[in-house]
């Protein structure tokens, strides 16, 4: 497609004030200021137009907007370019007559950070200057989580900080008590699939020791603190909700062992015993006498015989066979 000579134009003009940084003419020049802007939020790119009170009555022919080699915003004849990218514009009252070219950007996100570039033409000169965003996002309220090891004594809790959604990449920290000494402890900082980042940091500690708190704060990229969390640990095992029995004592531990054996012991016995006197023959209850010895026992002691019962029954057996 054949570039029409008004784009040549403009094409010549943004070359040679991009390519050199400065102005073809001293009766304009351009203020611009390093901006801040909230992701998620509208920002605002600030630069402004300088006249000389030669050109006070100028009007504004050309803007353009850049950021790297992508033009944002374009202003010539008297329109913008419907074609370029939405969500950059100019305030909503400006017109050729206005000297504050600021860019507005609806809805700000991690990639409008950095290095923005102006060019203006106005009827007297061009100027072109340099302007920049830095994005920021808060991070959001940290949280604690706990894990406790109980391999080896003491045993061991590990706790974990989370935070994210925030840029730039920033850090945690963790402090004790309150004398705010703090713990070393390494940050791992993720990007996310919106370009802001996630932070994690792992605190390792010993159980058994005085009763502490222990605060992860979240520090921005300017070293400033965005939120915080605690979390309490107590001289036993209980950290978080998570509930573990105290160490068993040794008088414990023996108590434990010995009376599971007393009660087996006593059920083996008791068993023994019981197959003891099962298995054991049964006296069998004398046979009953015949009538005619027990009369004979029986007269001779009414009549005082002091023989002995048994010669007496034997006597008997042998004279009545």
């Amino acid at each position: 497609m054949t570039m029409g000579f008004a784009d040549f134009v403009l094409w010549l003009l943004m070359v040679l004030c991009f390519g050199g940084q400065h102005t073809l003419s001293g009766f304009i020049e351009m203020d611009c200021k390093e901006s801040l802007g909230q992701y998620g939020q509208p920002s605002v790119v600030e630069c402004e137009i300088k006249m000389a009170p030669e050109a006070k009555d100028d009007s504004v022919r050309i803007v353009v907007w850049k950021k790297g080699v992508s033009i944002l915003l374009k202003f010539h004849d008297d329109q913008f370019d419907p074609t370029l990218p939405p969500g950059y514009s100019l305030e909503p009252s400006w017109n050729s007559k206005s000297l504050n070219v600021s860019l507005l950007i609806a809805n700000t996100s991690v990639i409008n950070h950095g290095n923005y570039s102006c060019f203006v033409m106005t009827e007297s000169g061009t100027a072109n200057k340099s302007a920049s965003l830095h994005v920021t996002a808060k991070y959001k309220t940290p949280s604690i989580h706990t894990t406790t090891t109980n391999v080896g004594s003491p045993s061991r809790v590990t706790l974990t900080c989370r935070s994210e959604g925030g840029y730039p990449k920033g850090r945690l920290g963790w402090f004790v008590g309150t004398t705010g000494q703090e713990e070393s402890a390494e940050t791992v900082a993720e990007a996310m699939g919106n370009g802001l980042f996630s932070l994690s940091s792992k605190l390792t500690l010993s159980l058994g020791r005085d009763p502490s708190t222990y605060t992860c704060m979240v520090f921005n990229a300017s070293g400033g603190k965005d939120s915080e969390a605690s979390v309490v640990l107590p001289d036993h095992v209980q950290v978080a909700g998570i509930e573990q029995e105290p160490q068993a004592k040794d008088s414990d531990v023996a108590h434990r062992v010995v009376a599971p054996l007393v009660v087996i012991g006593s059920l083996i016995v008791g068993l023994l015993l019981f197959w003891v006197i099962r298995g054991r023959p049964c006296k069998r209850a004398p046979e009953a006498a015949e009538p005619e010895v027990l009369e004979a026992v029986e007269t001779d002691q009414e009549q005082g015989n002091s023989q002995d019962p048994l010669i007496v029954t034997s006597e008997y057996q042998e004279s009545n066979p």
